[in-house]
């Protein structure tokens, strides 16, 4: 699930930043990067692998301060052992929550409001490819498989297969 964690954190915040780029405006050029900068979402984006980065480095202190900074002028919370692979895109991270213990692939999409978090002390574990539509609930100890959707305000208990769109309460695949 989890590739390319050794990249460096610029490649990583690059990779971040064009994913959004070209979800948003469907291209990556020069303008839609720097539009993308001061977009939703982005600031919470820089601040998460910010805190990944020091939290490898053994930064703790640091780590903590950009946790902080994210839950106050982000909006979200993320926590420090939280890992997702490059092209991590937050549309908008107001409300997000997601707990310190998942664990991501590359090329995940979160709307605003999403909450990943633990049951019973295990978490989700998410593939590569996913959209996650905004209020949706992921929760406990369940495999997210590669190219998922997720829709609005599902409430997600049960491992959705690869390929997948995953919807209601509880959420069924299709």
């Amino acid at each position: 699930m989890i590739k390319n964690t050794d990249m460096g954190l610029s490649r990583l915040l690059g990779s971040d930043i064009k994913a959004k780029a070209e979800w948003l405006y469907g291209s990556v050029t020069a303008r839609n990067i720097l539009k993308t900068i001061f977009t939703d979402g982005t600031f919470a984006m820089i601040m998460y692998r910010l805190m990944q980065s020091s939290q490898r480095m053994r930064l703790v202190p640091m780590a903590m301060i950009f946790n902080k900074l994210n839950a106050f002028f982000g909006r979200c919370i993320i926590g420090r052992g939280a890992q997702f692979g490059p092209a991590f895109v937050m549309i908008h991270s107001y409300g997000v929550v997601i707990n310190s213990s998942v664990k991501g692939g590359s090329n995940i999409k979160l709307e605003h409001a999403v909450t990943i978090g633990a049951e019973k002390s295990e978490s989700p574990v998410l593939g590569d490819n996913i959209f996650i539509g905004a209020g949706a609930k992921i929760i406990g100890g369940i495999k997210i498989g590669n190219n998922v959707k997720i829709g609005a305000n599902a409430v997600v208990v049960d491992d959705v297969p690869d390929g997948a769109t995953a919807v209601g309460i509880p959420a069924k695949a299709k």
